[in-house]
């Protein structure tokens, strides 16, 4: 088949690369010339495990071409996926449209025969039946342009696995308007489907909740599991063996139950966000004003961190040497979106602190966003002399550090673990101060 993918950042970069890897014709399409040139390169201007591999084995193929030019992705194919970015308004909760509709826009004068456009981004629920309307109303083709809705359910650090290998594929059609996406999807996707994934086939506005509503859970599930570390910080419980006996129930489960400096990145917090919006715009904002809450645990830790730092470093950052070991928002990226860590960083700085971060994959992008912190090279050099270590990203390898690796590296042996993911008994046996957000 023939496809093409309008939107080459992070989503569709990776379903282009992907789709192409299960034998299609994909033609990706952005607005940004020097992104084009690189991905047409062989080079992805991010940080993703696996990605350049898939990249560049499928342009070496043929399958997989980059182009700035609309005229040429009309005329390329009929079945079109919207990749485009969705982020948050400035001083707003609600998810900035702007690039999809300018998709729109720009393609839909072009369509003069039946097409197919299916909507990958994550956008409020009315979004794409408002995008059906405008598109027929722009396209040549008019009635013949149908446009569905197939959310993304990447996880950073896993992407092409979750592209090849789902575990579920979600379609959402207007019933009202019966058309070719069904068909043309179950044909793109037969390869996952014949390896019995499952595909769901919804109305509009339920593919479209899908995806936030996936996300606002993940994000209560992360948030309850914090506000339990308040508790067990006044109590001198342990979250980290709390969370362990709870996941054993079934009806729980372990994964996501990990206390620390909470989520971040560029879906989470502001599609919890963009959704509360929304439901306010549509009179269900009763409905949602628990992920408020949700919303305000998280952020909170991050304060908790900087409070344990000064306690440890005696009361006061002034002066005190901090090496911040990790900036992503989490491993295996170098997203640095709304990341804790880099948060953690800024804050402690503003304080009074002297602040060296290391990341294995992050620097680049932390240096764009906060220049004036130190930037390490490796775990060494970041704590020369420190006062204190934070673990703020759970990298492999921030996790394997062992007591001894630092001793004769720091001025003062203190650990504060924020990510919970260092054995607390062996760091205190060794001699350090060990803190760690809900543990005693």
């Amino acid at each position: 088949m023939r496809c093409t993918v309008f939107g080459t950042g992070y989503l569709g970069a990776t379903h282009a690369a992907c789709m192409a890897e299960l034998g299609h014709e994909v033609l990706g399409v952005d607005i940004d010339p020097g992104k084009v040139a690189k991905l047409s390169g062989g080079e992805v201007p991010f940080y993703e495990p696996g990605l350049a591999q898939v990249l560049e084995r499928n342009i070496a193929a043929g399958r997989l071409h980059f182009t700035t030019s609309y005229p040429d992705a009309a005329a390329f194919a009929d079945l079109h996926f919207l990749g485009v970015g969705t982020p948050q308004k400035k001083g707003e909760y609600g998810a900035d449209l702007r690039h999809v509709h300018s998709v729109i826009d720009t393609l839909a004068p072009l369509l003069d025969r039946p097409a197919v456009i299916v909507g990958k981004s994550t956008v409020p629920v009315g979004t794409a039946a408002e995008l059906g309307a405008r598109a027929r109303e722009l396209a040549p083709a008019a009635d013949d342009v149908e446009v569905a809705w197939n959310p993304e359910f990447l996880r950073e650090g896993f992407a092409v696995e979750d592209t090849l290998r789902p575990d579920r594929l979600v379609l959402g059609i207007d019933p009202q308007r019966p058309g070719r996406a069904e068909e043309l999807l179950r044909e793109l996707y037969a390869t996952l489907i014949d390896d019995d994934v499952p595909f769901l086939l919804t109305d509009l506005p339920t593919a479209e909740l899908v995806k936030v509503s996936a996300n606002a859970f993940l994000a209560t599930k992360i948030s309850f599991i914090n506000a339990i570390s308040e508790v067990c910080e006044a109590t001198g419980a342990d979250v980290t063996q709390l969370a362990d006996a709870l996941g054993y129930d079934a009806r729980i489960g372990r994964r996501f139950l990990n206390a620390g400096l909470g989520f971040g990145g560029g879906c989470l917090p502001k599609d919890i966000r963009a959704f509360m919006a929304r439901a306010g715009e549509l009179g269900a904002d009763q409905a949602l004003t628990f992920l408020r809450e949700v919303d305000s645990i998280n952020m909170r830790r991050r304060t908790k961190m900087v409070e344990l730092a000064t306690r440890a470093c005696g009361g006061s950052l002034l002066g005190a040497n901090i090496a911040v070991l990790g900036a992503a928002f989490k491993p295996e990226s170098d997203d640095v979106r709304d990341s804790p860590a880099l948060n953690v960083a800024g804050m402690m700085q503003l304080h009074g602190a002297v602040v060296s971060v290391f990341d294995p994959k992050a620097l680049d992008n932390s240096r764009r966003l906060f220049p004036t912190l130190n930037y390490a090279t490796s775990v060494a050099e970041a704590c020369d002399n420190a006062d204190a270590v934070l673990v703020a990203t759970e990298w492999d390898e921030f996790k394997a550090l062992r007591p001894g690796d630092l001793a004769a590296t720091v001025r003062s042996k203190v650990l504060i673990d924020g990510r919970n993911c260092l054995d607390p008994a062996e760091w205190a046996a060794a001699g350090w101060t060990y803190r760690g957000l809900g543990r005693s």
